[in-house]
């Protein structure tokens, strides 16, 4: 991967942005940093503004791991689409994933959260997904493996991911990130994407790129990540921000 603000990368943006792409952006890590109090995650203001901005002059879209309901009082603009969820969590898609397949493991979770606390491991259900955060862990590695003993023989009709301190038990063939971007490119009736991710849910996507689409990786930790380019750090995404809105408003009309 290569920096995108420089070479190829930068090229690469404004083949893009002389389209009319759809603006997908992750949230936690992407438009939010990362905090120790996931409740405590929020859109700077500065950048809910460009978003604002960029809003009215193409489609923005947020694809999340959390709930929409979660999410959207944390943006402070509000996007063309908001998917939850890892991407099952789609108000304008046809076919609502079943997620009964989920009541067995919240059973499990149930019998075992004696345990899970003792660890220091935090139960989020998410109706459409179960998350196990263990970034508060006094002892990361023991609720790790707290973790891996419940999600041995999990049930069938799911699978889990990892990601950033936190395991995402999902129902198997419920739609990811990748489905997402290429249902609202189609919804929207854009011609290309940019995407920019952070974490390992977010690979669907970068796996998943059509041609068309721009893929934008934060942090360049990953060699074997599938994103065109990268940015050094959630702080770079307020560059990007303005950037794309130097692209789209010439300077005359500022």
């Amino acid at each position: 991967m290569q920096h995108l603000f420089h070479g190829r990368g930068r090229a690469a943006l404004m083949r893009t942005m002389a389209g009319r792409p759809l603006l997908a952006f992750d949230f936690d890590g992407t438009l939010a940093a990362i905090v120790e109090q996931p409740n405590e995650a929020r859109v700077a203001l500065a950048e809910s503004e460009r978003l604002a901005r960029l809003a009215q002059l193409r489609p923005v879209a947020v694809i999340t791991g959390r709930s929409i309901e979660d999410v959207a009082p944390r943006l402070g603009f509000v996007p063309h689409y908001i998917v939850g969820n890892h991407g099952a969590e789609d108000p304008g898609q046809v076919n609502v994933p079943d997620t009964s397949s989920l009541d067995a493991f919240r059973a499990r979770l149930a019998q075992n959260a004696n345990v899970l606390h003792a660890a220091g491991v935090g139960i989020e259900d998410k109706g459409y997904s179960v998350a196990l955060h263990y970034r508060l862990a006094r002892d990361r590695a023991a609720a790790q493996r707290c973790i891996e003993a419940i999600l041995r023989d999990l049930e069938p009709g799911l699978h889990f991911f990892g990601g950033k301190f936190i395991a995402n038990v999902v129902v198997a063939g419920a739609p990811d990130k990748g489905d997402a971007v290429a249902a609202l490119v189609a919804r929207a009736g854009t011609d290309a994407a940019l995407f920019v991710g952070d974490d390992i849910n977010d690979e669907a996507v970068f796996a998943r790129a059509e041609p068309s689409w721009l893929t934008v990786r934060i942090g360049r930790d990953d060699p074997l990540s599938k994103a065109d380019f990268f940015l050094d750090g959630h702080d770079e995404v307020a560059a990007l921000l303005q950037l794309l809105l130097d692209v789209l408003v010439p300077a005359s009309n500022r």
